[in-house]
């Protein structure tokens, strides 16, 4: 099946934990509020609110060390496949409560010129003077929408869609998988993607 996805002028990738289920209550509000043009990226959590407790045990019954985890191909996949969705995004929503992964993500969004925004839950006990950095933080989603709808936010793709397309869309589900051809070919395919996303920072 060849892989071809809807092309969109903005994306907004929807940072959170695993284990908050507020974070697909809050993406699937977004997806109607926003309408069919904006895209709303949320499948980093469509592998459910233990994977990184079965990834840790799983690393760990190979004798694996944690930094020996982290450079596992299992481990390198999902953080490629999370950072190109976080470049891919015109503006990252964080959902509170999040970890350190979260302030990760958000951090490095904000630092590339993204628009990144925090959306409480509820007010802190501590607060935090370093939230300066983010565009604004909200504590209700109404507030958040209005942000986000504001006309005079500039919107730009940082990705070219069609790029992307040309150079792994043959290789999604190749009929050689498993063969030394298709290893090469699906090396120098994301070789040239990730020249791609290297182009547009």
């Amino acid at each position: 099946m060849k892989f071809n996805p809807k092309e969109y002028n903005r994306v907004i990738y929807v940072i959170g934990s695993l284990k908050n289920t507020n974070v697909e209550v809050v993406a699937n509000r977004l997806r109607k509020d926003m309408g069919p043009d904006v895209e709303i990226f949320d499948s980093w959590k469509s592998c459910g609110p233990d994977a990184d407790d079965y990834w840790r045990d799983y690393e760990k019954a190979k004798g694996l060390t944690y930094k020996e985890a982290l450079n596992s191909w299992a481990a390198r996949h999902i953080f490629e496949f999370d950072d190109f969705h976080l470049q891919r995004a015109t503006d990252v929503v964080a959902i509170m409560p999040f970890g350190k992964s979260g302030n990760l993500e958000l951090g490095v969004s904000l630092g590339r010129g993204k628009r990144g925004y925090i959306l409480f839950n509820e007010t802190p006990e501590r607060y935090d003077v370093m939230l300066g950095f983010c565009t604004d933080v909200f504590f209700n989603y109404e507030d958040l929408v209005v942000e986000l709808k504001n006309p005079s936010i500039e919107v730009k793709n940082l990705i070219d869609v069609n790029a992307i397309k040309s150079q792994i869309g043959e290789y999604t589900v190749p009929s050689l998988k498993g063969s030394e051809e298709y290893k090469k070919g699906y090396s120098d395919a994301v070789a040239k993607l990730y020249g791609i996303i290297e182009g547009k920072k």
